[in-house]
């Protein structure tokens, strides 16, 4: 099934396609997850905070880029947001269970037996009345308008020229080892990078990150994609 088909069929409230989607996917956002929050609990939330996102998101996805890469942009964005609330958060005591959803919500696989209900129009427009009409999001990715894509056109890092600057947009591998490791090279969404050398016949890149001299072999620097600067 293709993606136009599977969007199709998901805006129409098909379950069974759903379904599909999270089994073939869960458990990698999960992995992913994991690289950027502290346990599997909250990868576990930060998955179901995805799929809450791209219902939501649907009817206004026209498609430039994949299904999955939008798909990982959201995960990994809500990976950020969570993230970052836990450094905040006071930790609690672990027995109240007063925070715990209903079981029943959810299947085996960790789907949901019934996807949520969308927020309306209505809603959503008051929601971006109440935040005073933001035109980026936390990472200073421009966010569209509703007649509009909800991802920008992004290039792989590789496809890059020396000279050339970008923001990280997302990683392109749900391989959380490959994840883990862009982070720890300070590839991270919102972060901006210059190509320093390109060397020929699939060579390394290098780069400055964070004003640090980062080197990064082509397989890898073509996991990333970016959003080119001016």
């Amino acid at each position: 099934m293709d993606d136009a088909e599977l969007i199709a069929r998901l805006r129409r409230g098909d379950e069974q396609a759903f379904a599909g989607l999270v089994a073939a996917h869960q458990s990698a956002m999960i992995r992913v997850a994991q690289a950027f929050v502290p346990n599997r609990g909250i990868a576990e939330e930060v998955v179901q905070e995805t799929w809450v996102g791209m219902l939501r998101g649907l009817d206004r996805f026209e498609g430039r880029a994949s299904l999955k890469t939008w798909l990982y942009a959201i995960l990994i964005n809500q990976a950020r947001s969570i993230a970052g609330r836990e450094r905040r958060t006071v930790p609690f005591d672990h027995t109240d269970d007063t925070r715990a959803e209903d079981p029943a919500r959810f299947a085996p696989d960790g789907g949901w037996v019934q996807p949520p209900v969308p927020f309306t129009e209505e809603v959503e427009d008051r929601l971006f009345v109440a935040l005073d009409r933001p035109d980026t999001c936390p990472h200073g990715f421009p966010i569209p308008a509703k007649e509009t894509a909800d991802m920008p056109l992004m290039p792989r890092l590789y496809a890059l020229e020396p000279g050339d600057t970008a923001v990280v947009a997302v990683p392109g591998s749900t391989d959380p080892e490959i994840v883990a490791f862009l982070d720890t090279l300070g590839l991270r969404p919102g972060v901006r990078v210059e190509v320093k050398e390109k060397h020929p016949f699939d060579g390394p890149l290098v780069l400055r990150v964070n004003g640090k001299v980062r080197t990064l072999g082509a397989t890898v620097a073509n996991q990333v994609y970016v959003q080119k600067s001016a």
